[in-house]
């Protein structure tokens, strides 16, 4: 089974118009990036894991049906031990990539097996599937 994990404040802050509606409205901004990465997990098979910081004593997990996984890393810890944590759990049994601008991060996923990409690269991602799911539709139109 193939996992992104997102470190979703590094994608926040990396994408200019999620982080100018940051500014103004940080839940939007998280809203608006569970959106779009819900649509690639529907597009493109892969389960998505987005982990933010902060949020409660400890690591929580946020329930939506139909929706990415969501954690919020707690006061004791950031968005990137909660990555590295299910990096070193999980790298040996599924196909594992991370989305952070963190090379830390990024590092520590080679270093178990899983592969790392920038928050930009994931936004290349994102929009080919986007064009992906377009030509889909367009071609089912015209049947």
């Amino acid at each position: 089974m193939r996992f992104l994990l997102v470190d979703a404040h590094s994608v926040i802050f990396g994408w200019p118009e999620l982080r100018a509606l940051h500014q103004r409205h940080m839940e939007a901004a998280r809203e608006q990036l569970i959106q779009r990465l819900t649509a690639y997990q529907d597009a493109s098979g892969t389960r998505v894991v987005a982990v933010f910081d902060g949020r409660g004593k400890s690591t929580q997990e946020e329930k939506r049906p139909g929706s990415v996984q969501i954690f919020y890393s707690g006061k004791k810890g950031g968005a990137d031990q909660v990555i590295e944590r299910l990096v070193a759990k999980y790298s040996q049994e599924h196909d594992l990539t991370v989305a952070t601008n963190d090379h830390l991060v990024q590092q520590t996923c080679i270093t178990f097996g899983g592969f790392a990409i920038t928050v930009d690269a994931l936004l290349v991602e994102l929009e080919k599937a986007d064009a992906e799911v377009s030509r889909q539709i367009r071609k089912l139109r015209r049947r």
